[in-house]
């Protein structure tokens, strides 16, 4: 198979009081992996398309994989995206380039906070690099794959799933973005911004 559930840098409990070891072990272990399997699933649904000539399912095996490969991705890069004991602020150039292109962190974290909780349905709240301006952008990705722009590089995401949340908030929405704040793995924010502004679109505008 391609594709494979990535085993957690930590435990489920050790995002707690933040995050519960019940949902975070109901979303790796249930929800991601669905996503996993239904990438695969449809990776061989195309195989067997292209072996048997038969491309009747084409259009749903295309969404299909759209979806599933995108809640792998989305899910890989937000397990990492949290750390236990962390929060705070960002240092470095991360925190230098969020003044430069939100005016502050606070300017910041009130555009990502709005962006994340005016989400209609699923979906989640990013901060990305755009390689054609060369800045830094917040964006709202629908269900997930869609509503956002092509070649973005995400360094910060937040799923706005219910099955992110509800377990341990209920409806209470802004109760858990507040509470993201102090999970948030600034670390790896800043060596996913270093990388996507070293590697990231290079190509794009030839």
């Amino acid at each position: 198979m391609t594709y494979s559930l990535p085993e957690l840098p930590y435990d489920y409990s050790a995002l707690e009081p933040h995050i519960s070891a019940r949902i975070m072990e109901l979303h790796h272990s249930k929800h991601h992996k669905a996503y996993v399997d239904g990438a695969n699933n449809a990776l061989a649904g195309m195989a067997e398309a292209r072996e048997t000539g038969n491309f009747a399912n084409i259009n749903r095996l295309e969404k299909d994989l759209a979806f599933h490969l995108g809640g792998h991705v989305n899910h890989s890069i937000f397990w990492t995206n949290l750390a236990p004991g962390s929060g705070g602020t960002p240092e470095g150039d991360v925190a230098a380039a969020i003044d430069e292109f939100f005016g502050s962190f606070d300017a910041f974290k009130a555009h990502f906070q709005a962006a994340s909780l005016g989400i209609q349905g699923s979906g989640w709240g990013i901060l990305s690099w755009d390689p054609v301006g060369s800045r830094l952008i917040v964006q709202q990705l629908f269900d997930q794959q869609a509503n956002t722009a092509q070649g973005t590089v995400p360094i910060l995401q937040l799923d706005m799933w219910e099955h992110a949340f509800y377990l341990d908030y209920q409806n209470v929405k802004a109760d858990y973005v507040t509470a993201f704040w102090n999970i948030v793995n600034w670390e790896n924010v800043a060596k996913r911004f270093e990388a996507a502004r070293a590697n990231a679109g290079a190509s794009l505008l030839v």
